[in-house]
């Protein structure tokens, strides 16, 4: 059995790389030649396991860049940003550098955001990625051929001036056929087996610890945001199963406003799943909610026959806990009550403009809480990726989703 990867993003401004106009679905490199262009420009550490591999760069923020399950020729599932490579560390808005799992912090924006200065007005020019998070290396604690263990100091400040002082450790893992089994439930595994299909499959294990101070509500708290970049299609649908029930009891669906209103050509809403267009081409966003969310989303290629998937810790009952609120409102009236799952559609800032380079983002964040000096948070991100035809990838789907791609492909590509 052989394994796959994924991953998610966040709004941005202009950016080194970034592509004038509309951005379009490109022909992806294959796995070596993203392996030996990251080769040139920065450290690389590989995970292997057979023909499953897996791209760390430590100095690129310790992100995984990219995964394949079909060694050097095989598809690349990770979105990389020859561009931004070649610039090296020039932008301090974004170093776009791409990924398909990459640390961040939340919140993005509101009175405690972390991605623009006090007192600025929430608009792309304000806009800035902390240095913490944009650029420098993760030092490399610990490494095997299928784990490498990182580590970090970071100091930040919100828009509200608290300053944080904390360590990170990052563990990336490439996961066992076992783990895969224990991970998707054995519906799903068993389709993989029985197809026959090629995949890949890793974690990243995520710690934040408190070095200063107490933490508190007033001042604003810390969540872990992954986030993963994907290579875009114009057959490509993000899928996010979600908690049915009547908005009086639970709230929106998804919340999809973050950049205007969507028509129903870009966002659908069956009965248990939202279908999201991932084309790279219209830039939008959608969240679902503690209240909504379920601990796994997805996205289909239908072109390229890849099935990503990722899956995340939740607590169980979420809705109990603090997630810290992205939205750029000014102030939030709740800054502790946020969405869990995002995902990212690039395409042009505004008419005319150029986009961040074309990709589509899966992301999620972890719950928060005031902690005291000494303590900590962790928050896990798993993402597979699995190649397939319709039809086989179909059946994980149902198990793991909720929908069949049949359907899909009917009410959102007309086929």
């Amino acid at each position: 059995m052989r394994f796959v990867a994924l991953v998610v993003v966040a709004g941005a401004a202009m950016v080194a790389g970034a592509v004038p106009g509309a951005s379009r679905a490109q022909q992806v490199p294959n796995y070596g030649e993203h392996l030996r262009l990251l080769q040139k420009h920065t450290e690389v550490i590989e995970l292997t396991a057979g023909q499953a591999r897996v791209i760390v760069c430590p100095r690129l923020q310790g992100r995984v860049m990219t995964a394949t399950a079909s060694g050097l020729q095989g598809t690349s599932n990770g979105w990389v940003n020859p561009a931004a490579l070649q610039a090296g560390e020039v932008n301090r808005q974004f170093n776009n550098y791409g990924g398909s799992d990459r640390f961040w912090l939340a919140p993005e924006a509101g009175q405690f955001g972390l991605f623009f200065a006090p007192g600025a007005k929430l608009t792309f020019a304000n806009w800035f990625t902390p240095p913490a998070l944009n650029q420098g290396a993760f030092q490399v604690l610990g490494r095997s051929s299928r784990e490498v263990r990182m580590g970090r100091q970071m100091r930040l400040q919100n828009a509200s001036r608290q300053q944080f002082h904390i360590y990170v450790n990052r563990t990336v893992r490439l996961l066992s056929r076992w783990r895969l089994l224990q991970t998707l439930g054995p519906q799903a595994a068993a389709a993989v087996e029985q197809g026959g299909l090629r995949a890949v499959a890793y974690e990243t294990e995520n710690t934040i610890t408190n070095l200063g101070p107490d933490w508190s509500l007033e001042r604003g708290l810390l969540s872990i945001w992954i986030l993963g970049m994907f290579p875009p299609g114009p057959e490509t649908a993000i899928l996010v199963p979600y908690r049915p029930a009547p908005e009086s009891e639970l709230g929106p669906v998804v919340i999809s406003d973050y950049f205007g209103p969507l028509g129903p050509d870009r966002l659908k809403v069956l009965p248990s799943v939202i279908l999201f267009r991932g084309d790279g081409r219209y830039r939008s966003k959608i969240g679902v909610t503690q209240k909504r969310v379920r601990p796994v989303a997805g996205a289909i290629d239908f072109r390229r026959g890849v099935l990503t998937l990722v899956q995340f810790s939740l607590p169980r009952q979420p809705e109990k806990h603090l997630y810290v609120n992205n939205l750029w409102h000014l102030p939030q009236k709740e800054p502790y009550v946020g969405d869990v799952f995002n995902s990212y559609n690039d395409g042009p800032t505004e008419p005319g403009a150029s986009s961040l380079g074309g990709f589509f983002e899966l992301e999620t964040l972890s719950r928060t809480r005031p902690l005291r000096t000494g303590e900590s948070l962790t928050h896990v991100h798993r993402t597979f990726h699995i190649e397939g035809s319709p039809e086989q990838l179909s059946r994980i789907t149902q198990a793991v989703l909720g929908v069949d791609l049949q359907t899909v492909r009917r009410v959102f590509f007309s086929r």
